[in-house]
């Protein structure tokens, strides 16, 4: 495909985003219905959209419920209900819950009341047998696409729980996608990196590229490359290691939506199904420069959750991390995760400071930012629909339990 050499976004230095020329044509825009919040709309040279507001002073909250309406994992009991490493969790139409448990390998789903209803898959190398499962995606009809590697495949169910095929990604991705997601037509988009990166001394990019692939696994295109963090190592490292503070690009497709970001710019790029960029979403920036009290707190941080530095916890590695030959960057990343809900709502997750906590920043279809969400503690979010947060708690004894929280918008 022949790259249009048209820089995505502003970054330092050499980190920008260069989109292929899938993404140059941009449909047309629509009048905006004025909102209470209302967020400045503009169109921009190409004719996209843009829509900018402000969550950092919104007072404006969104909220779970207190406890969770669903909740399944135990420390003893039966089988099915003991997880391991849980890596997928998904909502399906008739209210029950799919799980990709990694320690079996199995896909399990329990009814809305909890009960295990069925297993599927299995720790193998056979057809519909995983080595380790990431990410479960629920299609049309209940079909399950669960994520699989080395190499980088999905395995497609059945509702009723029999595999049906195995979609692999040609060209071969050696290692896990590193996100993207599945789309409600079969499109799958999938984050590439270099297999064997050479360390540069902190000096270039890793690069990342995004890529949609067909309902068989053929590669359509690329949507971007992305500038990735800068590797490097100093005499007496125990392993290379990435500059601190360094971005980390995020994509996250579903539904009918695929959202990119090169968490070095307050944005996040919304294409279509038809891999078009249909509206760029985009907030107010504060000041993201990294400090010395910053970089202290970080270690200082790191410190503490590993016990103190001669706690057993604590290994060579670490003394890396908190090194003074580590670089640092200049600036914090804009963001560190990306969602899209079931009922195609943006959700961002700032980068959060050391010391700091962050909310999750929730924008309707059209870009206009509605209310945050404070993070719930010891949950991982794998799903969120219309009224519902569905992820994966992780207690004080290392039990996992799959929960749903009820979601409250103003």
């Amino acid at each position: 495909m022949v790259r249009s050499d048209v820089p995505w976004a502003c970054g330092r230095g050499a980190a920008a985003m260069a989109l292929t020329s899938i993404l140059l044509v941009a449909p047309g825009c629509r009048e905006q219905a004025p909102v209470e919040r209302a967020p400045t709309i503009a169109i921009d040279s190409a004719g996209v959209e843009v829509v900018t507001s402000d969550p950092l002073n919104s007072d404006t909250y969104c909220t779970l419920s207190e406890e969770p309406v669903f909740s399944v994992g135990t420390l003893e009991g039966a089988d099915p209900y003991m997880f391991y490493f849980l890596r997928g969790v998904a909502r399906l139409s008739d209210g029950s819950i799919a799980v990709m448990d990694n320690g079996s390998g199995e896909i399990r789903v329990f009814g809305a009341d909890g009960r295990h209803l069925r297993s599927m898959g299995g720790k193998g190398e056979g057809p519909g047998e995983f080595r380790i499962g990431r990410y479960i995606w629920a299609m049309s009809g209940d079909t399950l696409w669960v994520g699989d590697y080395r190499p980088w495949r999905y395995h497609v169910y059945a509702s009723t729980g029999e595999f049906s095929r195995t979609v692999a990604m040609d060209p071969i991705y050696l290692n896990g996608s590193l996100g993207g997601g599945v789309l409600a037509n079969g499109v799958s988009v999938n984050v590439r990196d270099l297999f064997q990166f050479p360390v540069e001394n902190f000096r270039v990019p890793e690069p990342l590229f995004v890529e949609a692939h067909a309902a068989d696994g053929t590669v359509i295109g690329e949507l971007a490359k992305l500038d990735g963090r800068r590797w490097g190592a100093w005499d007496g490292t125990a392993e290379s290691l990435w500059t601190l503070f360094d971005p980390v690009p995020v994509a996250f497709a579903r539904g009918t939506t695929i959202a990119i970001t090169t968490a070095m710019e307050p944005e996040v790029r919304l294409l279509d199904e038809e891999l078009r960029l249909r509206r760029i979403v985009r907030w107010l920036d504060p000041d993201r420069e990294v400090t010395g009290a910053h970089v202290r707190a970080y270690r200082e941080a790191l410190i503490e959750r590993r016990g103190g530095r001669d706690s057993e916890n604590w290994q060579r590695f670490d003394d890396d991390m908190i090194s003074e030959s580590r670089p640092v960057a200049d600036v914090f990343p804009t963001v560190s995760s990306l969602r899209v809900g079931r009922d195609g709502r943006l959700w961002v997750y700032p980068y959060p400071r050391p010391g700091e906590g962050a909310d999750w920043w929730i924008f309707g279809q059209d870009g206009d930012f509605q209310c945050r969400l404070e993070h719930p503690g010891g949950v991982t979010i794998y799903e969120l629909g219309a009224d519902y947060l569905l992820g994966v708690h992780i207690d004080e004894l290392d039990v996992e339990r799959v929960v749903m929280h009820e979601l409250r918008l103003p």
